[in-house]
């Protein structure tokens, strides 16, 4: 039996993917030259996983020789609380709220392909959820999930861009998802809210100023230039979302339960954060997307933030 356009979107949505397209696997010659002249100007700060394998990022059949299509799916994960405003606590990014999503669409995706390789045992796929030298954003775009909005989030016009991403890279051909216009328009409003002025221009982030990037990524002191402009961040930041017109108008509460808090998660004591032992951290945020910065990058963020006047 052939696996149809209609197949996959279906059983995705089954699955709990809230947005599927697909588009063929070309050649990203121009995204590359956009990502190294992103690199050449060390935007990827510590990053230095993004320097490697561009060959595949640049052509997917290095990743899947017989690779015909890439599958984007988007999953939602917006839950409509609130930070108490209490600024004795550090506030937490929302992906991280719940928990780690690439446990959740790891298994999804498994599921997915799973369901249709039993359709047509000649369905051949390699899945990502931003692990992997793939370009999730490119992909999202081209097949048709959202636009990629000033502050480099992909945005859609039901969901806004509070969206996970994953990809699949198959040996199918489907039918094709048109892409969708940038509705951005003249909004500046991601820029100028930035407190560390990281979109240094539209569609470019330096990850050397992001508080997100600062705050996880990162494996080195914070520079003191950010005293004072974290607006109580301790685990990433969601300005940039916060303040988009389509997320304000648009942003409906997630259907997917592990992404609302577990633990308090959705903000940190700064002096319980400060004297964590090694053992509550681990207990504490051992399914979280948290543990990412180590208890050692908790620990940093805490005390930068209890030095500032917040």
């Amino acid at each position: 039996m052939k696996i149809t356009s209609e197949i996959v979107i279906r059983k995705a949505q089954e699955i709990g993917f809230n947005l599927v397209g697909f588009a063929k696997a070309d050649v990203l010659s121009e995204e590359i030259k956009i990502l190294e002249e992103w690199l050449k100007r060390k935007y990827q700060a510590g990053m230095t996983y993004m320097e490697r394998n561009v060959d595949k990022r640049l052509d997917v059949k290095k990743i899947l020789p017989e690779a015909r299509s890439v599958i984007s799916l988007g999953l939602n994960y917006y839950t409509a609380n609130k930070h108490s405003g209490d600024k004795s606590n550090g506030k937490v990014s929302r992906y991280a709220w719940g928990t780690d999503y690439h446990l959740i669409i790891w298994e999804k995706l498994a599921r997915l392909e799973k369901e249709l390789n039993e359709i047509d045992i000649k369905f051949e796929s390699k899945s990502y959820v931003d692990t992997g030298p793939v370009m999730d954003k490119v992909w999202a775009v081209k097949s048709g999930l959202g636009w990629l909005g000033k502050h480099t989030n992909v945005i859609n016009n039901s969901f806004g861009s509070w969206l996970f991403l994953s990809t699949i890279i198959t040996n199918y051909e489907f039918d094709y998802s048109p892409e969708i216009p940038d509705f951005c328009g003249t909004c500046t409003a991601c820029i100028d809210a930035c407190p560390t002025d990281a979109i240094i221009q539209e569609y470019i982030v330096d990850a050397n100023r992001c508080i997100s990037y600062l705050t996880i990524e990162n494996k080195n002191e914070i520079p003191d230039e950010f005293r004072g402009k974290f607006d109580g961040w301790i685990f990433g930041c969601d300005i940039c979302q916060d303040v988009c017109p389509w997320n304000i108008k648009f942003a409906e509460p997630t259907d997917e339960k592990e992404f609302y808090q577990v633990n308090g998660n959705d903000e940190i004591d700064l002096m319980e954060a400060a004297n964590m032992s090694s053992q509550e951290f681990k207990q504490r945020f051992e399914n979280s997307p948290v543990k990412r910065t180590k208890l050692k990058g908790l620990k940093r963020n805490a005390e930068f933030l209890l030095k500032q006047d917040i």
